[in-house]
């Protein structure tokens, strides 16, 4: 099973830093020391924030996932949990970007790289669980309220027992009322 981020809106403040833990995970610069005008930031997640609601959004880590299957060049795999981009093999297509059902793929620009028609090449762009880095997903890490949480399937099987055990409780409840 695969697993995926989820985040929890209630306790969202939207500040962003799961953007910045990501981008410094992935690029092992020090990029609060550089010019910014010499760097393309690239998170591999999304803020959605309205007045109301704030909070990532970010690859799910589908079990069939509809990006992999639309892929061209096969430049998209599952590995150890998670679904992984090989963006030495993408070809810039966007098929899989416009196949995520969650917007969680964009495309990014690949510094120094250019098309034959001399525009920048840009590859997708997305979650990755934060593979290959100790520690798991720096979004997980890093946020200040911790609203976002690794899933695993041990926590998913626990999470549905324990659905399980209160629409039990539930039906039992209403078919024998404690008087």
């Amino acid at each position: 099973m695969n697993y995926f981020v989820k985040g929890n809106p209630d306790l969202c403040i939207g500040c962003r830093t799961c953007m910045i833990g990501c981008v410094v995970a992935h690029e092992g610069k020090r990029i609060f020391e550089i010019d910014p005008d010499s760097y393309t930031f690239n998170p591999k997640l999304h803020m959605v924030k309205t007045a109301v609601l704030s909070v990532p959004v970010q690859c799910k880590h589908c079990e069939n996932p509809a990006c992999m299957a639309v892929c061209p060049v096969s430049a998209i795999s599952q590995q150890e949990h998670c679904v992984i981009i090989d963006t030495g093999k993408c070809m810039g297509c966007k098929s899989c970007m416009d196949a995520c059902p969650f917007g969680a793929i964009d495309m990014v620009p690949v510094a120094g790289k250019y098309q034959a028609d001399g525009s920048e090449k840009k590859v997708a762009n997305k979650c990755d669980l934060c593979s290959g880095i100790p520690g798991g997903p720096a979004c997980v890490r890093v946020c200040p309220t911790e609203a976002l949480t690794l899933v695993t399937e041990e926590e998913l099987e626990e999470s549905a027992e324990n659905k399980r055990k209160k629409a039990a409780l539930s039906a039992f409840s209403e078919n024998y009322p404690q008087e």
